[in-house]
This record gives structure tokens, C-alpha cells and sequence, in this order.
């Protein structure tokens, strides 16, 4: 008669959470954009700092003194 249990086990059964969005993807994706931005930036440097140095010679040149040599001059 001891060994019979005298009080029941309560067991509360609470809901679950909502199951959270995985942010794996959205991190992956705000990586990508990121280096897309960097990549961008610098395409956009490379091309104004090229126009500039192609501007710095075409000025150069305009007001230099034709000469004739054995060098060919591109004229970009």
C-alpha cells in the first residue's frame, strides 16, 4: 500500500513558440549586397580615376609641342 502513489503528477502543457525565420538567409544575402556595393564603388572609382588620367593626358599633350619622333603616340 506504500508503494501507491498518493498525489497525481501535474504536467502543465504550454503552447510552442512560433517557430523564428531563419536568419542564415538573410544574412547571406545582406553579404552578398554588401560586397555588390563594394564591388559597385569601386567600379565607379576606377572609371573617374581613369577619365581623370586620360584627361590629365589629353591636356598634356595638347599643349605640347608637337615633336617628331621614332615613339608612336596613342592618342586615347
Amino acid at each position: 500500500m506504500f508503494l501507491i502513489q498518493q498525489q497525481p503528477i501535474v504536467v502543465e502543457v504550454l503552447k510552442q513558440p512560433a517557430a523564428a525565420p531563419d536568419i542564415s538567409v538573410d544574412v547571406m544575402l545582406g553579404m552578398f549586397a554588401l560586397a555588390g556595393a563594394f564591388l559597385l564603388v569601386a567600379a565607379l572609382g576606377g572609371l573617374v580615376a581613369g577619365a581623370i588620367f586620360i584627361g590629365i593626358r589629353h591636356s598634356r599633350d595638347a599643349s605640347a609641342p608637337p615633336t617628331d619622333t621614332d615613339h608612336v603616340r596613342l592618342r586615347i
